[in-house]
């Protein structure tokens, strides 16, 4: 395991020792890969408390992915805090059913000295067709002075600050 995806893995604990909204409504996301700094790829099962009345997944929780999966990428740069989140947009495109497995790719699509943006696409691992998609735009100029922040080669694999 790279040094990213590790550090990545290390903030998602974070997140759900927190024991708050990511750990209770998306728990079990896992992340599976982290192929350079700006890029994570997670995937999910949807879960019955995470369904609408017509079972597929809640788009408020396709949102919250977005945010978090947007969070992560953010993370896997060496951000331990990922800053404040000030726009999410969120456009669906297909429903993930109950026990749909999805993958979720997160990328840093920009990132200057006070805000980052990021996209977000879902996929379903069964058929590869897009499910969802979004971007998020935080304000990061706080998270940048943290202690807890890293630095990577530039392929992820290693800490070099």
């Amino acid at each position: 395991m790279g040094a990213s995806k590790a550090f990545v893995e290390r903030v998602w604990q974070s997140f759900l020792k927190n024991a708050g909204h990511d750990a209770n409504s998306f728990g079990h996301l896992k992340v599976t890969q982290v192929p350079k700094p700006g890029v994570v790829e997670a995937e999910m099962v949807v879960k019955q408390h995470q369904i609408n009345r017509v079972g597929s997944l809640h788009g408020g929780l396709t949102s919250s992915l977005v945010d978090s999966m947007g969070s992560l990428a953010l993370s896997s740069r060496g951000l331990w805090m990922t800053g404040v989140s000030t726009d999410i947009n969120v456009t669906f495109v297909r429903a993930a059913p109950l026990g749909e497995t999805v993958r979720l790719q997160a990328q840093v699509i920009g990132q200057g000295k006070t805000l980052a943006y990021t996209r977000v696409e879902m996929f379903s691992t069964k058929t590869g067709k897009l499910l969802a998609y979004g971007s998020h735009t935080k304000y990061i100029a706080l998270a940048l002075k943290s202690e807890q922040n890293v630095k990577f080669s530039e392929d992820g694999e290693t800490q070099v600050e």
